[in-house]
């Protein structure tokens, strides 16, 4: 239109149909054709290659001169089919589907695969032409197998495996030489590894079983087998082919890498036959490796993840934490899964320093988008970093970051720990939003209940049933769901309050029909809590052992309670911790104390966006004739002037008194201060040196 001079009136409308006629159909093919057979071919090879067209390219394609080919494209140009010159482009993409379309099925063909044998003479890359030899029928020709292979390894490590797995499925119907078929079942196993990961199983399943020359080959299809059993919650089978493997390898290096793995996977087994003992083992190991390799440093790593779940002192964890980091620890390593770095970040949240949690999955998710990982990987990266978010008390970008999680885990399929974790992590955000119908129904839809999946995963899916049993007031369903819960983690030695808190959960399920029995669980739990030592774990036990106690003992816990949690960074805890003790005190005849708590904790409350712990913070204030006042929500993580001035001086160990004294104010407003700082940057008190290193004088 533009060239004919033509306006978008409607006087002008019925010439369009001319235009058209010329444009498409049998009309264009015919003029085509009338340009001779040479034109023909060519305007074919242009067709077949696309976009972009170099015109020598389209002239070998074609098995045309060079001369013969610039007349074809003039004649294609002025016939208004090609435009360009050195680099030749179809005038519209429909003309190109006209012409690609007319081209008989026979013909197109040998011309896909002349095409991508000039691609490859012309030093474009096996990635150009493997388009080319997806359209070709098998003929058992090892030059297409090799390219076919190479294109599926660029385009994977561009983040692309799902052209790598079309690639790599083509290369098998060639088919490859028999010695080449294991390779290629492997490749294709690592490219659909937690995508497909029942598919996944059969290739890695029938690699094993074909003749294979080159041991480290065979080693690695194991560790990828055991992989993507673990994913498909098939643990057992996992650990049982690591062990057999493990039986038959000379190589020391490589078995110490299979007991890494074999650790790793023993680890997550809720049916794990002597977890006390591996622990054991694993404790004698790590504490001798040097952390020389990503093996050494995968084993201090789970050395780090089962300090905290045995509940092991938390620096005891950081210890190892930081051993395991300290050589690098990669997300997406070749061959190597992202259990092992996911497991150290997260040892940094269960013990109070969430902020370095968020930026070592910042990284992960960075490693996993390159790659192209979008099945599991991301899934689990996005439904753990909604996990911090809610230890932290970011409950709406909680919710956001699972939802995202569970909509990746769907792809992958119902029933793998991928998907139990994200619906077992939504539910627990959305109980603490207070949206228990809510949370109800997604267990419903998603069938979360018994029989729970065989991986030990964190949340514990059995214990967070529970919890929501207990939520809908169905207390004895709860109380039996809890027992049960630990049961199973007891004898395994899993009894760190941070990681999974049934027994807290449990004490509240039977404080009415047995708070003798009741008492005991939450002091149980207390004990384990204080050893652990986190700020966050120690609040939120005083706070159950509050809940399940009676008489002035109540106020003492909730007071000590909320002493603990202004050290921590869960937001979360301390605005429940604050309306209880709120409560409490205006039980208590207290009224003022009462008001002030009830006040602080509407407000974190909000912040936190718990809508269901805001309705009872304004109930609690309104049975003690109160008016809320305007609540201020729009906390961000920047820190104002005087809570930087404030975490700077406890940075550099000076007491609350001392701060207190340096910005002539009382030693609460101190505490409340430091209490901001650590909810903002993600940090227990103890943490702030670390976290404000960066950002404080020398």
């Amino acid at each position: 239109m533009r060239d004919r001079g033509l306006n978008p009136t409607e006087d002008g409308a019925h010439l369009l149909r001319d235009l058209a006629a010329a444009a498409k159909g049998s009309g264009l093919i015919s003029r085509i054709e009338r340009l001779g057979s040479s034109t023909v071919r060519f305007a074919w090879a242009c067709a077949v290659l696309g976009t972009e067209i170099p015109l020598d390219l389209a002239a070998a394609v074609a098995g045309l001169g060079h001369e013969e080919a610039a007349d074809a494209a003039d004649a294609l140009r002025e016939a208004r089919v090609l435009t360009g010159e050195s680099t030749l482009e179809f005038v519209h993409p429909l003309i190109a589907t006209s012409v690609y379309r007319n081209i008989s099925a026979g013909f197109r063909v040998a011309l896909h695969g002349q095409a991508a044998w000039c691609v490859v003479d012309a030093g474009l890359g096996p990635a150009a032409a493997a388009r080319h030899l997806l359209e070709t029928h098998p003929e058992g020709d090892p030059w297409v197998v090799q390219q076919l292979r190479a294109a599926a390894g660029e385009t994977l490590r561009a983040g692309a495996p799902d052209a790598a797995r079309s690639y790599l499925a083509r290369a098998l119907r060639e088919p490859p030489a028999v010695g080449d078929r294991a390779a290629i079942l492997y490749e294709l196993g690592c490219a659909s590894l937690l995508t497909e990961p029942a598919t996944t199983v059969n290739h890695l399943r029938a690699a094993l079983e074909e003749p294979i020359a080159d041991p480290e080959l065979r080693h690695h299809i194991v560790y990828r087998l055991s992989q993507v059993l673990a994913h498909s919650d098939r643990l057992a089978e996992a650990c049982d082919t690591l062990a057999g493997a493990i039986r038959v390898t000379d190589d020391a290096r490589v078995r110490l890498r299979m007991a890494s793995e074999e650790f790793m996977w023993n680890a997550f087994r809720a049916d794990e036959p002597d977890h006390p003992a591996r622990s054991r083992r694993l404790a004698r190991l790590a504490d001798r490796l040097k952390g020389r390799d990503l093996t050494e440093r995968y084993i201090i790593g789970l050395r780090t993840w089962d300090a905290i779940q045995r509940g092991e002192p938390a620096q005891v964890a950081f210890h190892h934490a930081e051993r395991a980091l300290a050589g690098g620890l990669g997300w997406a390593e070749p061959d190597r899964g992202f259990e092992v770095p996911v497991l150290v970040a997260l040892a940094y949240m269960y013990a109070d320093r969430p902020g370095r949690t968020e930026e070592l999955f910042a990284a992960g998710i960075a490693d996993f988008e390159r790659q192209g990982w979008r099945g599991a990987h991301l899934s689990f990266a996005y439904t753990i970093l909604g996990y911090v978010r809610h230890r932290r008390g970011r409950l709406a970008e909680a919710e956001d970051f699972v939802r995202a999680g569970l909509r990746l885990a769907e792809r992958v399929g119902p029933g793998t720990p991928a998907h139990w974790y994200a619906v077992g992590t939504l539910i627990e955000v959305l109980i603490a939003r207070g949206r228990v119908a809510e949370a109800t129904q997604v267990a419903d839809l998603h069938c979360f209940s018994a029989p729970f999946p065989a991986a030990v995963v964190f949340p514990d899916a059995q214990t967070v049933h529970g919890e929501l049993l207990l939520a809908r007031g169905l207390t004895e369903e709860a109380a039996a769901e809890l027992s049960a819960a630990g049961r199973r983690l007891d004898p395994r030695g899993i009894r760190n309050p941070a990681w999974c808190p049934w027994q807290l959960h449990l004490a509240r399920a039977v404080a009415h029909d047995d708070p003798e029995r009741a008492v005991a669980i939450a002091h149980e739990a207390l004990a384990r809590a204080r050893q652990f030592g986190a700020p966050s774990t120690i609040g939120q036990a005083l706070r159950a052992a509050a809940e399940v106690s009676s008489g002035s003992v109540r106020i003492k816990y909730l007071e000590e309670s909320v002493s603990h949690l202004e050290r921590s960074p869960a937001a979360y805890e301390l605005a429940c911790a604050l309306v209880s003790l709120g409560t409490e005190l205006h039980r208590a005849g207290r009224a003022e104390e009462a008001a002030d708590h009830l006040y602080r904790g509407l407000e974190t409350a909000a912040q936190c966006g718990a809508d269901g712990l805001v309705r009872t913070a304004r109930d609690g204030l309104a049975a003690a004739g109160l008016r809320p006042r305007r609540l201020h929500t729009d906390e961000t993580d920047t820190l104002t002037a005087r809570e930087r001035t404030a975490a700077g001086l406890a940075a550099r160990g000076r007491s609350d008194t001392e701060i207190a004294a340096e910005l002539d104010t009382d030693e609460p407003t101190v505490v409340r201060l430091l209490s901001a700082v650590c909810r903002k940057i993600g940090t227990d008190r103890t943490g702030l040196p670390t976290a404000l290193a960066d950002h404080l004088p020398d």
